[in-house]
């Protein structure tokens, strides 16, 4: 039996949560995801790559200026100097700020403009700091967004409960093949579709998970994360649902999602 050295570390996996649509619950199932991978003892690395910075307000973190990925981005200056401590133990971030709108246009102009997070995560991988770091995207398909996928193993796609959600998740996986066959990013997973804002009592939000299902299979996440008033007001407080409301069913849904997600990682 070949022996296993009790120093062997686990690489730094990289998770991209992203659908180009907008209001999706994106941003609220990234921070409640590292929230949650957070308090059952994963050292977690969140970026907020969204010039919105929702998911860096929604950790109760300031705003403020230079504190963004956009100068390392840029090649100025190192991203690991960019960590913050939020209040939840084991996890911090690297929060957004409204500067970088501007990183779309820089981007565009320099050398590698698609691989430009992924060289300045580099350092971050090889360190034992974090085992697994997740981004949050903008809802759109433009340069950062690209620049996620190119930098991380898997990708997370959020989906509402509603007719036009089969559009987002075809045109993610039709991204994925060009990623892979250009060779930006040969490795990139789909880790799972996660169904989102799902209203239990409409006969609407059932035949969406169930076409879903149909079209993609087992890649759609079992859980289901509900609509509910609690989720959509603990951003207001800084908030994960965790620790707004830790007996609600938005912080159930997240939970179990917790443990599929470390399943699918074999974590």
């Amino acid at each position: 039996m070949p022996r296993v050295p009790f120093n062997h570390r686990v690489p730094t996996k990289i998770i991209a949560v992203a659908n180009q649509k907008g209001g999706v619950g994106k941003t609220t199932s990234a921070v409640n995801l590292a929230a949650c991978l957070a308090s059952v003892g994963k050292n977690i690395l969140f970026i907020d790559l969204d010039p919105q910075a929702n998911a860096t307000s929604g950790l109760g973190v300031e705003k403020i200026e230079g504190a963004s990925a956009y100068r390392p981005l840029l090649g100025e200056g190192a991203l690991g100097d960019k960590i913050q401590r939020t209040a939840y133990d084991r996890l911090d971030i690297i929060p957004s700020e409204l500067d970088m709108c501007g990183a779309e246009i820089e981007l565009s102009r320099l050398d590698n403009h698609l691989l430009r997070l992924k060289q300045a995560l580099e350092p971050l991988q090889n360190e034992t700091r974090h085992e697994l770091i997740l981004i949050d995207c903008p809802p759109s398909l433009g340069i950062l967004t690209l620049n996620a996928f190119a930098a991380a193993d898997y990708l997370i796609v959020p989906l509402q409960c509603e007719y036009y959600a089969l559009e987002g998740v075809a045109m993610i996986h039709r991204l994925l093949s060009q990623l892979r066959d250009s060779g930006a990013n040969p490795n990139l997973e789909l880790l799972g579709v996660l169904m989102t804002m799902f209203d239990g009592r409409t006969k609407l939000s059932h035949q969406v998970v169930h076409e879903v299902r149909q079209h993609f299979g087992p890649v759609v996440f079992e859980t289901v994360i509900p609509r509910t008033t609690r989720l959509a007001e603990a951003p207001s407080f800084g908030k994960p649902i965790i620790y707004y409301d830790k007996y609600s069913a938005g912080a159930a849904a997240y939970e179990v999602l917790t443990q599929e997600v470390l399943a699918r990682l074999k974590l």
